[in-house]
């Protein structure tokens, strides 16, 4: 245990890639989201989606943690058990800093009335309606999502090159696509609608959470391959 928490530590060397870019990019996005409510007319409440831009970041920590980590780890006799479990464990402190960061800024905005153009970056009431917790949850399980996919990403290009990724890649869109075919050919969007506003936001973050734990599963077995 003491030599997976020291891989903590390890990935924490570089403090700008966990703590530093995502908080200037969080704090660019909602400078920006603000100046834009400000310009838009109407004292009607106003949504924006400039709090995802530090979430879609940790598909790039996700990337960056094996990527170039990896190899360094590998020459300080870091077993590669030791590597892939500290660094699913700084993906979710890093996951759950990032998750009080967004409860601090709905709380900002609720005390200030939308920063006092009614604009609102964090505390969208959709993802809020559980309350606090259940929005931590779902910020939470967003910005580990994000890290998990963007690490075995990396893993299977490590492993299997480029072109078992780009398969990979090209087959997941073509379920994807598949499934969007089936829905609309069989007319069930109304049900799939409904299903989804039955499970709420925090219901579909605990499904994400499962997808995540299937990922890290799918990382686990192609990490045993990856080349330094």
């Amino acid at each position: 245990m003491r030599r997976t928490l020291n891989v903590i530590r390890l990935q924490m060397i570089n403090r700008q890639t966990f703590i530093w870019v995502p908080l200037i990019i969080l704090a660019g996005a909602t400078l920006i989201s603000v100046l834009i409510y400000a310009m838009i007319p109407g004292d009607s409440p106003k949504y924006g989606g400039g709090g995802q831009a530090p979430l879609w970041y940790f598909f790039a920590i996700g990337l960056s943690a094996m990527t170039l980590t990896f190899p360094f780890s590998q020459a300080m006799s870091i077993t590669r058990r030791e590597f892939f479990f500290g660094t699913m464990l700084t993906a979710v402190l890093a996951s759950t800093f990032m998750g009080v960061l967004f409860l601090i800024g709905g709380g900002i905005e609720v005390a200030t009335n939308g920063y006092g153009v009614n604009g609102w970056v964090f505390y969208l009431p959709w993802l809020w309606e559980a309350g606090p917790l259940g929005a931590f949850v779902v910020y939470f399980a967003l910005a580990l999502f994000f890290f998990v996919v963007g690490f075995t990403g990396a893993t299977i290009y490590k492993s299997w090159g480029l072109m078992v990724l780009t398969i990979v890649w090209i087959t997941l869109a073509l379920v994807l696509v598949g499934l969007v075919y089936l829905v609309t050919r069989l007319e069930l969007w109304g049900q799939v609608g409904a299903r989804i506003g039955d499970l709420g936001a925090v219901g579909l973050a605990l499904w994400g959470l499962v997808a995540t734990v299937v990922l890290m599963g799918v990382s686990f077995l192609a990490f045993r391959r990856a080349i330094p």
